[in-house]
């Protein structure tokens, strides 16, 4: 039986830095893909000291899983809206501000 498990990537920051991520969920519209992260920790002391935050990023390159960041505010809130309406019922993504 295969074991299956949170899909892991390590990404490289600006500053050459290596961060893992768990990979959520997927969209792919027309021309585009976009992905939702968070931060994975082994240890889970680790990941309850995150503040949970939902990273999305749009793929810029399939092959390589080249990500990058979405510098668009409309499409930026359009995939957003799109991921809270996909995982609404594992994640609650109310605005503490308010």
């Amino acid at each position: 039986m295969e074991d299956y498990g949170p899909d892991i990537i390590s990404v490289l920051d600006d500053d050459g830095v290596e961060h893992e991520f768990e990979v959520l969920d997927r969209i792919d519209t027309d021309d585009k893909s976009y992905v939702a992260l968070i931060p994975y920790y082994e240890n889970e002391a680790d990941m309850l000291n995150d503040d949970g935050e939902l990273i999305i990023l749009r793929v810029a390159a399939d092959d390589e899983m080249l990500l990058e960041p979405i510098e668009d505010e409309e499409e930026f809130d359009r995939i957003g809206r799109q991921f809270e309406e996909r995982l609404a019922d594992t994640f609650d993504f109310s605005d503490e501000e308010e």
